[in-house]
């Protein structure tokens, strides 16, 4: 098999992929999502998906993106000096839901290609992706559930990934100014290319195949669960950890800002109601302390 990157497949794909879970979301749902089609003045563009004020999703978006420049930004050179400099092309489609129902967790995911030049101009490509659940109140089914669906996409490409990938998702997802995780975790990968295209290409399809497997079922459950103020009032609050991530650590919203992307596009994952207190912290033994007892810590979720 050849290692030489087949770009147009990947694209047709991610265009593909991007359809079906805006259908599938939009029959939940029972809103339309918006179309948005973008172009980029450095070079490609995308198309945004979004619905706001949904009878399911108070907010969500599911977005694809190809997009060229000149030269890497900082946020990707920082760990790759030797291609500093060079044209580069990324595509991918992310989506983050957050629904209205403070019982149905939010999603992230995202599956993404990456590829330029060396030095000799030889060329220098990788996969990346994973999807992540933040719960508010957690539900052990649930999380074991998407848990479950995470291993078994990476389980024909490797005994070792899902374990890998846990771990590499517990570490990036994570809040170290708080030490707290952000969510109950997943999955994540980055540059990916240990083995040849057709390989890292079919692993990174699994992932992103198997997203509407993990996330609907917990939609589908949890969206009519009955709820009040004290339950909106503390997934706001915890939306600010949402929110803190994405615009400090999260390298995909910092390589779309560094990169002259599209600002509405790039912050489409930031919900739509947040609050922050000082020094507030769950009452013993409550229902919004069992979050951060029962889920936020690192564990196999496999065998819980």
């Amino acid at each position: 098999m050849s290692s030489a990157p087949n770009t147009a497949a990947v694209k047709a794909w991610l265009q593909e992929l991007q359809s079906r879970i805006v259908q599938a979301l939009e029959a939940v749902d029972g809103k339309a999502f918006l179309r948005d089609e973008w172009q980029r003045a450095e070079g490609g563009g995308g198309i945004s998906r979004l619905v706001e004020e949904g009878n399911v999703i108070e907010r969500g978006g599911v977005n694809f993106s190809h997009v060229q420049g000149a030269k890497l930004p900082a946020s990707a050179a920082a760990h790759r000096p030797d291609l500093g400099g060079k044209p580069w092309e990324a595509m991918g489609v992310s989506l983050v839901i957050h629904p209205r129902n403070p019982y149905a967790p939010t999603v992230h995911m995202n599956v993404r290609f990456f590829s330029t030049t060396n030095a000799n101009d030889e060329p220098v490509w990788w996969f990346g992706g994973g999807m992540d659940l933040t719960p508010y109140y957690g539900n052990r089914q649930d999380v074991k559930h998407f848990h479950q669906t995470c291993h078994d996409a990476l389980a024909p490409f490797g005994a070792d990934l899902h374990g890998r990938f846990k771990k590499w998702c517990d570490e990036y997802f994570y809040l170290k100014h708080r030490q707290e995780a952000r969510g109950a975790g997943g999955i994540f990968f980055d540059d990916f290319n240990e083995v040849d295209f057709e390989q890292a290409y079919a692993m990174t399809q699994s992932v992103g195949d198997a997203f509407l497997k993990a996330y609907l079922p917990i939609l589908e459950q949890r969206k009519d669960t009955p709820y009040g103020e004290r339950e909106r009032d503390f997934q706001a609050y915890r939306r600010g950890r949402y929110v803190e991530f994405n615009l400090v650590f999260d390298r995909g919203t910092l390589f779309g800002l560094q990169s002259g992307g599209r600002t509405e596009a790039i912050l489409m994952s930031m919900p739509p109601i947040v609050k922050w207190r000082y020094r507030w912290e769950p009452e013993a033994g409550s229902p919004e302390a069992a979050l951060y007892t029962d889920f936020l810590p690192h564990r196999d979720w496999l065998t819980a």
